[in-house]
């Protein structure tokens, strides 16, 4: 007999009944379809394109009632009317043998989206149909100019259900693309990506002239020597440093001592300023073009996460204003705990500014007698929590600053800087454009970040790395 294929509704409304007729006292379900489509190219030749499907459902059971509650949590994917009553019956299971939770809070009253009927959303190979003409364009010039061009393009569809005991029927499609180049001439190369919804607004051609660009300037090649340097960041590398700070804003892990928001002998630093400049760092899920889902997600409780959260209305949130902490992420348990009066949960994007900047990378350039351009980071590992010190290397394209012009290539570094120390040490940026992350892009990709100037970056080593 074949199995059922249940649809992302009646996963829901199926795994609450269950639910509720084993005894749970409580449940949520999320139900997540995606639909993904990939382009892939290599030695200037598309060699791979593909489209997916996939489906994740996780049943929350609770059980008991006010300090005394528990929670199970089960996932699994590709699930049939069959399979769904084991995830339930497990779920059940785990909540029963687990201790009470000490994030139990009542789950999030029901409200409906007025869409929650309708299907999954889908994407497909047709998102490319204004980008792929012109990604051939530029694989058939590189040919001709000796370049050789890899990359990617990842198109995504994520349109997510959930439903509770308590009556809430939330859904929200969100798409999420980008694409990530990289050029060679022999032993150089450069990198450049960019994120978008859905492909209207990105040309190949522009992204090859960038390219060819940063290759140019590998024409003359300078031996560097490891130290602290005059370096502009590109928002591109903002992001690489800024979206691991975004991570580590936890209020609970704060609270414990555990990362650079601690206060020295207890409680957190919310309020305190972390830089002189006229910094910003602001989510909102509505944010244009950088839209993320609008109320909470969790598949598991952890630091400020908790699944007793689930669906609660996530709202515009300024973590960082005019260089004062204003926030961390909390659920309402761990706001209870550090004793802020309102549960600011994480968000999926963020915007990185610094009021009254305006300019480019090409406008910090032009202003920098001698220096670097650092154009991407990679393998960034954090050192030390208590001053959020990472290391990482340098990588596809470090560049020599002359006199306000690019002059050269130089050779690769391995970098020691905290992100919080960097925007207090900063002393130009630009305006604040979309970006993608080279470290962290492919799965956080809805940032927002200026360009930087730091006139000590710590290259604390010369890298072999190509």
């Amino acid at each position: 007999m074949t199995a059922v294929q249940l649809t992302p509704q009646d996963t829901v409304e199926r795994g609450l009944a269950l639910a509720a007729d084993e005894g749970a006292d409580g449940c949520v379900v999320l139900v997540a379809e995606t639909s993904s489509t990939n382009l892939r190219w290599a030695n200037n030749t598309l060699t791979t394109n593909g489209a997916m499907r996939g489906s994740n459902v996780t049943v929350i059971a609770t059980v008991g009632s006010g300090e005394g509650t528990a929670a199970g949590v089960i996932g699994r994917s590709s699930v049939t009317e069959d399979s769904l009553r084991e995830i339930v019956s497990a779920a059940i299971a785990t909540a029963r043998a687990a201790g009470p939770a000490e994030d139990a809070r009542p789950l999030v009253d029901g409200t409906a989206s007025p869409d929650w009927d309708l299907e999954p959303e889908e994407t497909s190979v047709s998102v490319y149909e204004k980008f792929a003409p012109s990604l051939g364009e530029s694989l058939k010039q590189a040919s001709a100019e000796n370049r050789r061009l890899f990359g990617f393009a990842d198109h995504e569809v994520v349109t997510l259900y959930v439903g509770s005991s308590t009556g809430l029927r939330l859904r929200q499609a969100l798409p999420r693309g980008y694409v990530s180049s990289t050029g060679k001439v022999g032993a150089h190369s450069a990198w450049v990506g960019t994120a978008t919804r859905d492909f209207t607004d990105v040309d190949p051609l522009a992204l090859d002239t960038e390219l060819t660009r940063r290759l140019g300037w590998a024409g003359r090649t300078v031996s560097v020597d490891a130290g602290r340097h005059p370096t502009i960041l590109p928002p591109a590398a903002v992001a690489d440093l800024v979206t691991y700070l975004y991570w580590v804003l936890d209020g609970r892990d704060a609270f414990e001592g555990q990362t650079v928001f601690s206060k020295p002998g207890g409680g957190t630093r919310i309020g305190d300023t972390l830089s002189p400049q006229p910094v910003n760092l602001h989510s909102d899920p509505a944010l244009a073009g950088l839209e993320a889902f609008a109320f909470a997600v969790a598949r598991s409780s952890g630091g400020s996460s908790s699944v007793f959260d689930n669906g609660l209305t996530l709202a515009a949130t300024d973590w960082i204003r005019g260089g004062k902490l204003e926030h961390l992420m909390t659920s309402r348990y761990t706001a209870d705990l550090i004793d802020v009066p309102t549960a600011t949960p994480g968000i999926d994007n963020y915007v990185l500014s610094v009021d009254g900047a305006s300019g480019s990378t090409d406008d910090l350039v032009a202003g920098l007698d001698h220096g670097l351009l650092v154009t991407c980071l990679w393998y960034i590992r954090v050192v030390e929590p208590q001053t959020l010190l990472l290391t990482g290397l340098t990588r596809d394209g470090v560049y020599l600053v002359e006199n306000g012009e690019v002059t050269g290539a130089v050779n690769n570094f391995r970098f020691n800087e905290s992100p919080v120390d960097l925007l207090a040490r900063f002393t130009a940026a630009g305006a604040t454009v979309p970006s993608f992350s080279r470290e962290w892009g492919d799965y956080f990709s809805r940032t927002a970040t200026p360009p930087l100037l730091i006139p000590d970056y710590n290259m604390s080593s010369v890298s072999q790395a190509n």
